[in-house]
């Protein structure tokens, strides 16, 4: 309640912030203390034994006149089953237009020639059935009884979609948010443009979807994919439940005997490569308060062969588990990350490496440090016995208890048929897993860990982390720039003119909305503002008057938060009960209670320093950092033609326990009794998705009873 009663708080400061000249973040910054385990979890590990015999349950599989492959794999210990189209096309080069592969998933299921959306959806949850689409085909699961009608269903939405205009619409809109959503996300960030550096945007796998590209996307391109790729020749049908060889075989036939072959292109790529000499890559991220590591680059490494099971463990003891080395070291060793990680993934046309982490910023270049010592420790230093075994004991463990899902079955019957596996690869698989010796791990360490062929991508603030970064750079210490897409752009640093000042900076804004003198004929102000998010709308109720202020928050009609200033004390009524505010939080009320905080800096002894220029959303704008008496921190930015405040950044505890950076985008400036007020903002930084304000109501001087400021 109380982590509920922070997030609910920080929107309410968030609308109060923006819609009264000011914003505080609401919770003090810096992640908690994280719980070390103690004495060594590496310990005391098990003595190998004989490795198990896998009994891996009988897939059958058998191939229809029209060319489709079905697999089925018998489990009748609950009366259910499900089915699974799995169309097995090469991957597309979608240019300008990235999204319209992802849209024909989207819409697949959106309607057919005998059915609308609606009347599938209301025929699916008849039979308690499910069912889902993506580019790669469509599956459902449902009661054995229902197996015909899903089926039919299914096979419906398969060969005969109509992929409905209003519905690409829909699609694309929720898309837009999303996008907004990844923008301002370090973590989304890092795997858009890790992509673009690990494949380049000639590869299929380095296209990511923008803005431009989602609005190129028309029902022209999706039909398209849809007649080209969609044939049975290069697909799946998967059938996994409470149903024999003799009824799948029924089904296939009767169901998707009909659907027509059809020449499907296949497509190459050059094979992406790793740089020639490690390389440090970095998107700016103002204000943020944690930098986000990634250490990365493609791998020839295919799925199935000997290496991809070597590597599987070689892996893990790097950063593939839990008490991985990168996680003992950053984490257990030095508390700077709740979490350090690896990957290094087989693939058919390329795989890739992955090692990352969270870091604060001041320890971004140490732990890329530790990163590399434990590389370079991979590379030359043979794993001792006990060490490895644990790994090969946790891998083995992860792979038992994934056979007690029917579905993991059918995934090996296909992924053998998709990539020519041995027919007892996976039978055998403990067996070479157990085999692994050290001299393989450093084999496979030295052949697909190279801290000298790396893109070092770090996401990040800029003026606290990117000076720190040169050193790893083989490139005479040379730091590459990207956006937020993975397209590079120019360090260059603006020129401030000669006469401008942060003091400076806000007298303009001031005079922009009005002016002092207009400001101190505010005696009080009352705003309602609606918030939208992708679930219910919140209606947030502010009054300010005589250095007070009150706010609350509805939702669906009921107050699910209150907080009162009384020119003294404040308290906070919320779904938690009651509490007193103190401290920061009581410092960020009676900055709220301001009409015009900026007004106040000088008087309260604020500290302003003038950082630069910097470009947002394509206008120029002065960076302000703003320093409470207390040391709290928040960085400004006000237009350059205009003056007005356009953005504000402060530190915040996220909804996760993290620290997290809170960025407001005000907008829409509108005059109410001589003074500029902005009637939308947009916080973004510490809930899945941006949340908009709007303001519906602002009443300037209509007065407000005292009572309304009552503890």
């Amino acid at each position: 309640m109380k982590r509920f009663s922070k997030i609910t708080a920080a929107l309410t400061l968030g609308l109060v912030a923006a819609l009264s000249f000011s914003l505080t973040a609401q919770t003090p910054s810096g992640a908690p203390a994280i719980p070390m385990p103690k004495g060594d979890v590496r310990q005391g590990a098990p003595t190998p034994g004989t490795p198990p015999k896998i009994q891996i349950g009988k897939a059958e599989t058998f191939k229809l006149d029209n060319g489709l492959s079905v697999i089925v794999v018998e489990n009748h210990k609950l009366p259910t089953v499900s089915f699974q189209i799995f169309v097995d096309n090469d991957p597309v080069l979608e240019k300008d237009a990235v999204g319209y592969v992802q849209m024909v998933g989207e819409l697949l299921t959106k309607g057919t020639k005998t059915r609308s959306k609606v009347q599938i959806d209301e025929q699916v949850d008849f039979l308690g059935a499910s069912l889902s689409s993506s580019s790669r085909g469509v599956s459902g699961s449902c009661l054995t009884k229902h197996s015909d009608k899903l089926l039919e269903i299914m096979a419906d939405v398969l060969m005969n979609p109509v992929f409905p205009e209003e519905e690409l619409e829909k699609a694309k809109r929720r898309q837009e948010s999303n996008l907004a959503s990844a923008k301002d996300d370090a973590n989304s960030i890092a795997a858009n443009v890790g992509s673009v550096l690990r494949y380049g945007k000639d590869h299929p796998y380095g296209e990511i979807m923008t803005e431009a590209s989602l609005a190129k996307v028309n029902l022209d391109q999706i039909q398209g994919f849809y007649n080209t790729y969609f044939k049975p020749n290069i697909s799946y049908f998967v059938v996994v439940g409470d149903v024999t060889k003799a009824t799948a075989e029924k089904y296939a036939k009767q169901y998707f005997g009909a659907w027509k072959r059809g020449d499907v292109p296949k497509h190459t790529y050059a094979v992406p490569t790793a740089p020639a000499k490690t390389q440090v890559d970095f998107v700016n991220k103002p204000g943020a308060v944690q930098s986000v590591i990634n250490i990365t680059y493609p791998v020839n490494l295919q799925p199935g062969t000997p290496e991809a099971i070597k590597s599987r463990v070689t892996n893990a003891l790097f950063g593939g588990y839990f008490n991985s080395r990168i996680n003992a070291n950053l984490r257990e060793g030095h508390g700077w990350t709740y979490g350090a990680r690896s990957s290094l993934s087989p693939d058919k046309l390329v795989g890739s490496f992955n090692a990352s982490a969270s870091v604060r910023n001041a320890v971004t270049d140490s732990s890329l440090i530790e990163f590399f010592k434990e590389m370079e420790r991979m590379r030359n230093e043979k794993v001792p016995n006990d060490e490895l075994q644990v790994v090969k004991n946790v891998l083995t463990g992860q792979f038992s208890q994934s056979l007690e899902q029917p579905g993991t079955i059918a995934s090996f019957a296909l992924s053998t048929a998709r990539y020519n596996y041995p027919a007892d690869y996976y039978e055998k698989y403990l067996e070479v897993l157990q085999s692994v010796t050290p001299d393989d791990v450093m084999k496979m360490a030295k052949e697909y860990i190279t801290p000298g062929r790396a893109h070092v991508l770090v996401v990040g603030n800029k003026d606290d982390v990117a000076e720190n970064l040169k050193p790893f750079s083989m490139s005479g210490g040379k730091v590459n720039f990207y956006d937020v897409y993975g397209n590079p752009v120019e360090d260059s640093k603006m020129t401030v003119p000669a006469d401008m000042t942060a003091d400076k900076v806000i007298e303009d804004y001031i005079n922009a909305i009005g002016g002092t003198e207009k400001i101190n004929t505010i005696k009080d102000l009352q705003i309602t503002s609606v918030l939208k998010t992708p679930g219910p709308e919140f209606v947030v109720k502010v009054w300010q008057k005589g250095g007070k202020v009150a706010t609350e928050m509805m939702m669906n009609g009921q107050k699910i938060n209150s907080r009162v200033y009384d020119g003294t004390t404040a308290k906070e009524n919320g779904m938690g009960g009651a509490r007193d505010l103190e401290g920061e939080e009581l410092t960020d009320m009676k900055e709220q209670a301001a009409f015009c905080k900026e007004a106040t800096y000088k008087a309260e002894g604020y500290k302003l320093t003038l950082k630069g220029l910097e470009a947002i959303e394509g206008n120029n704008a002065y960076v302000v950092e703003v320093e409470r008496p207390d040391g709290k921190k928040s960085t400004e930015y006000y237009d350059m033609k205009t003056s007005l405040k356009i953005r504000e950044l402060s530190s915040v505890e996220g909804p996760d326990g993290q620290p997290a950076t809170m960025t407001n985008d005000f907008s829409n400036y509108k005059e109410t009794a001589g003074v500029l007020f902005p009637n939308t903002v947009t916080l973004t930084g510490i809930f899945p998705m941006p949340v908009k304000g709007e303001v519906t109501e602002l009443k300037v001087n209509e007065g407000i009873d005292d009572s309304v400021f009552k503890l």
